[in-house]
């Protein structure tokens, strides 16, 4: 899976592989065609849910599914700060170490 596209993008990439319209990935998962079409575009965030359908829907990693989805909304929040950005991954690695040690303490 090529983690480097945004989720949206991914979503969109495995539906048309396996030649399937919008609305017949949206009626297996019973959710709103629009709303397929809207995390497509990434206008619409989808839920773990969603994330754990599509998955077993494509046969996919649902592992993945999250690491492209969670990157996507990391580095849109870094976006803006290109200055800064490098350093606030590293930081954010770190503080996540952090987190993990609290967390089992």
């Amino acid at each position: 899976m090529n983690l480097e596209i945004t989720f949206g993008e991914t979503v969109k990439k495995l539906r048309e592989g396996k030649k399937l319209t919008l609305r017949e990935v949206a009626e297996e998962l019973c959710i709103d065609t629009s709303m397929l079409g809207k995390i497509e575009k990434n206008n619409r965030k989808p839920t773990k849910a969603f994330i754990e359908k599509f998955s077993k829907f494509f046969n996919v990693s649902d592992k993945d599914l999250t690491i492209a989805f969670l990157s996507d909304t990391v580095a849109y929040q870094v976006l803006d700060e290109e200055d800064y950005a490098s350093e606030v991954l590293k930081v954010a690695e770190e503080k996540v170490k952090y987190y993990r040690t609290q967390k089992n303490s």
